[in-house]
């Protein structure tokens, strides 16, 4: 397919420069849905690991796309210099945008005024007319959130598919953090993103974010005419691009939406994808590089200022960027993907996305020397920005404790998660700045009703997203009250990161962690243990037989360097918890020596949380998430017929057979007078039960998930011939009668020596076996 559309690229070169508008506008919706459609999903085929970036196809595709020089923007910009329409149903919208469209209300963004076609047939119907940019930048942005069908062996969530360059590619163009947006290769004054006219500049202080709804719910029917702006009309496509992809990428939750969702009878209606959310990043990390690109001179003017010289479009535009365009909808895609995602290690991609957002200041572009960890302080000047955007630390932070006390954290990349949260939080100055930001949220109403409000005006209230000549808002607690209540509502309740509540969450997830690492520290001696045992000098040895062991496979595939690692991690992560909350080192020893001393024999071998039933035991909910996060577990062990596990292969099976028919026989003939000797009190019934009992039956019993009528029937005194069939035994028998021959004893008479040696130790074990298990 990749082939074929290659050949259709050089084709359509041609066919760009040769043919006029009049006949390219036929085809130019075909053209554009081949590349980014639904159904042929050529761009996931698209890989640098397949086109090289040094090969023919991979240059052709991209040369193809190029937004500077490429034929797929020239025929754009062809078509746009005729003023040609192109339709796109409003079902192909995100929910919150078709909703609103379908009720009869005017979406909130300037995007979609005045675009709306209304059929005979109703609003059911309806369509939206877009400009060739509009059409060709919807499906290009469109073309992420659509299913694709990847080649075998092949992921959509590397950073190195061509969509993934394109998109970088794209945002550098039409976002340029040096120098200004380049023209447009036509000249034209009918830009599709422009200002709406002037409304009222009044606003309610009671609702601060909250758009009122005489302001909000414009009929479409009356969509309000828009007048031609010069200023704006430098960056539309800017703005256009941005709009398209923020709206098709982020708009899937609305507040009314995402609040409907926390109930577990409303199905999911959308559910972003590991790529989806990497191109999202790479969209906030490109606007923020965009934003700080302000000169200290250009950030610190205000539009009130009395200055001959007017910052430019584009200055406006990269000081309301951030605040304007995104951080709603993206609040709400990321609190969605921190409830919804599986607690797997691909919660990274989410996880990096907010930390990058909450971050700004790691893409300055200033070149600063390398600084050690003790002097990485954030400056003061974003703590405008982080209590405007305060939920984005406080709220993520709490639903962010919820996943990691539900996650395996000996996980070496689940315990790196933890440590990056940690570690991004513990920024000298961070804290405080959400401290203040909190406090400034928290101040009594009745001190802010005699201030007179100010603040910016939405494009639902009147104004663009480029007009920041209106007054600038200089009431802080306005700012983060407003902040927090058109995030969450009036009516929300909010949570201190710093509160009791939160300091409560924290405590339980520093006690996981301890955990955590136990559970890593035992796994890690089990390993060794494990290699030792395997070692050549252990086959010799007379250890016992029965390899199972009490840890899951998957914690087995756990090597020494992930266990190191995640160690590492959740020391770490502890040191930076300290840090954030004000924790003393003996507030940390205390909260740890607590967790050893509930431990079972300080060895963390309790069983998890369970009852007893008919059959056995039962796991409560405790006990599932204990055995979930790596807490405690069973100890798993072969629970039928001991003579009757599967054959090893240190032994042999013709012998395992036979040794099995000759004690059967000895068992079911003997049987009675066996269970009659063992259960003598005296020193004979003790040596009998040397013999024919098994010595860890006791505890197998209390740590063990097997039933108790199982249980018992192996504890019946047997005779068992099975340790005779192993290799190791025979070998160790061999070697005896070899050594017997040196000192010229004959085969009888090693015989009889090796079961007298037997006897005796059986004889010394029982007489000294209370004084072993004392010591």
């Amino acid at each position: 397919m990749c082939v074929m559309f290659l050949q259709r690229c050089q084709d359509l070169v041609k066919i760009i420069d040769d043919y006029p508008a009049k006949e390219l506008h036929l085809i130019f919706p075909w053209l554009v849905e081949s590349v980014f459609g639904s159904l042929d999903g050529i761009i996931a085929g698209w890989n640098l690991r397949l086109l090289h970036s040094r090969s023919n196809e991979y240059n052709i595709v991209m040369e193809f796309l190029n937004p500077r020089y490429g034929p797929m923007m020239k025929l754009v910009y062809k078509l746009q210099a005729e003023e040609y329409k192109y339709e796109i149903p409003v079902n192909y919208l995100p929910g919150p945008v078709k909703a609103c469209i379908q009720e009869g209300v005017l979406p909130d963004c300037p995007l979609f005024h005045k675009k709306l076609q209304f059929p005979l047939s109703g609003l059911l119907t309806l369509n939206l007319a877009l400009n060739p940019f509009e059409f060709f930048m919807f499906n290009f942005a469109y073309c992420l959130i659509t299913p694709k069908n990847y080649p075998p062996g092949q992921h959509g969530s590397s950073t190195d598919s061509a969509y993934f360059v394109l998109v970088d590619t794209y945002l550098k163009y039409f976002l340029p953090s040096e120098g200004s947006v380049p023209p447009s290769p036509f000249s034209d004054s009918r830009g599709s993103v422009t200002a709406p006219s002037p409304r009222s500049s009044s606003v309610s202080f009671a609702g601060y974010g909250v758009h009122s709804p005489s302001l909000l719910k414009h009929h479409i029917f009356h969509q309000p005419s828009v007048n031609a702006d010069p200023a704006a009309q430098e960056i539309w496509r800017s703005e256009t691009l941005l709009q398209m992809f923020v709206e098709i990428w982020l708009h899937h939750y609305s507040l009314e939406m995402y609040q409907k969702l926390q109930s577990p009878q409303v199905k999911e209606p959308f559910t972003p994808t590991e790529e989806h959310v990497l191109v999202v990043r790479l969209l906030v990390k490109h606007l923020h590089a965009f934003s700080n690109s302000l000169k200290p001179e250009q950030l610190s003017s205000s539009p009130s200022a009395h200055s001959h010289t007017h910052p430019s479009p584009l200055e406006e535009f990269k000081r309301v960027v951030v605040q304007r365009f995104v951080q709603q909808k993206l609040y709400l895609f990321l609190q969605h993907c921190f409830g919804h995602w599986p607690l797997d290690a691909s919660f990274r991609a989410v996880l990096e996305t907010w930390l990058s957002y909450i971050q700004p200041w790691r893409y300055t572009g200033e070149k600063m020397n390398p600084q050690p960890d003790q002097n990485r302080t954030v400056p003061e000047k974003w703590e405008v920005f982080v209590q405007e955007n305060l939920l984005m630390y406080t709220k993520l932070f709490q639903v962010f404790l919820n996943r990691a006390v539900r996650t395996d954290l000996v996980n070496a990349k689940n315990a790196l998660m933890v440590f990056r949260v940690a570690k991004v939080f513990s920024q000298p100055n961070l804290a405080d700045m959400i401290q203040k930001g909190e406090q400034r949220f928290l101040e009594p109403e009745h001190v802010l009703h005699h201030r007179q409000p100010r603040g910016y005006l939405t494009p639902t209230q009147g104004g663009s997203y480029l007009s920041s000549r209106q007054k600038v808002v200089t009431d802080m607690v306005f700012r983060v009250k407003s902040h927090v209540y058109a995030l969450e509502g009036q009516d929300c309740q909010y949570k201190q990161m710093f509160g009791t509540e939160l300091r409560g969450a924290v405590m339980k997830l520093i006690q996981i962690i301890a955990q955590a690492r136990q559970t890593a520290k035992r796994i890690s001696d089990h390993s060794n243990d494990m290699a030792a045992n395997t070692s050549f000098l252990s086959w010799f040895s007379l250890g016992s037989s029965d390899f199972s062991t009490s840890f899951s496979g998957a914690e087995l595939d756990e090597g020494g360097e992930c266990l190191k690692k995640t160690h590492e991690y959740l020391d770490r992560a502890l040191e930076n918890l300290c840090e954030i909350f004000k924790l003393t080192q003996g507030q940390l020893t205390q909260l740890i020596s607590n967790l050893g001393s509930s431990q079972d024999d300080g060895n963390c071998k309790q069983l998890p949380d369970c009852i007893q039933g008919e059959n056995g035991l039962i796991l409560t909910d405790l006990g599932r998430r204990q055995i979930i996060n790596g807490l405690r577990r069973f100890d798993i062990q072969y629970q039928g017929d001991p003579e009757l596990q599967p054959i090893r292969s240190y032994e042999s099976a013709l012998l395992v057979r036979l040794f099995y028919r000759i004690s059967s026989l000895v068992n079911e003939r003997f049987g009675v007078h066996m269970s009659t000797l063992c259960s003598r009190p005296d020193f004979l019934g003790r040596l009998c039960r040397h013999y024919l009992t098994d010595p860890n039956s006791n505890t197998k019993l209390k740590h063990s998930p097997m039933s108790r009528r199982e249980l018992e029937r192996s504890r019946q005194p047997r005779l068992s011939l099975r340790p005779l069939a192993s290799y190791r035994t025979i070998l160790l028998l061999l070697l005896l009668y070899v050594f017997g021959a040196l000192l010229s004893f004959g085969p009888v008479s090693s015989t009889l020596v090796i079961l007298a040696g037997g006897f005796l130790y059986g004889l010394v074990m029982t007489l000294f076996s209370d004084k072993l298990k004392t010591h």
